[in-house]
């Protein structure tokens, strides 16, 4: 068994559950449509931006899997850049008033980060299952760690 990090752990299913036909979905299709990594089926995902406790088809643990809160840290710094770019552009050239910045910007970028949460969030999870990555573990054969 992998450490936390890519664990899998499958719910045994009845023998006469078919595998899925369409197979393995590639990273950008699983991660917009919230596509299983294993079977492809559309489970990942429980809310907007909640994984799936299970795969309800194939039994796939998404618990195992450690997204973090990398994509929300990256999308809240590139997505806030981009707007500040985009709001300060809007200031130069059209000089608006300060409620206008405030009804434009605020929801877009709201909209922004979750949008691009679920997918970014999705697409982690889908490439952490293709390269089977877990935890490292130290050899314990005895051997002297590298400096």
């Amino acid at each position: 068994m992998y450490g936390a990090a890519g664990a899998r752990r499958y719910i045994n299913l009845p023998d006469d559950i078919p595998p899925s036909p369409r197979g393995q979905p590639d990273t950008l299709q699983a991660a917009l449509f919230g596509l299983c990594p294993e079977c492809g089926q559309k489970t990942l995902f429980r809310s907007f931006t909640g994984f799936a406790d299970t795969c309800r088809a194939c039994g796939l643990d998404y618990h195992g899997y450690n997204v973090g809160d990398g994509p929300a840290a990256f999308l809240t710094l590139i997505i806030g850049a981009v707007i500040c770019a985009l709001a300060l552009t809007l200031e130069v050239t059209a000089n608006p008033p300060f409620w206008v910045h405030a009804l434009l910007w605020t929801p877009l970028t709201a909209a922004a980060v979750f949008g691009a949460l679920r997918v970014s969030k999705g697409a982690l999870l889908v490439l952490e299952h293709k390269n089977q990555a877990h935890e490292g573990q130290l050899a314990d054969n005895g051997e002297d760690e590298p400096e």
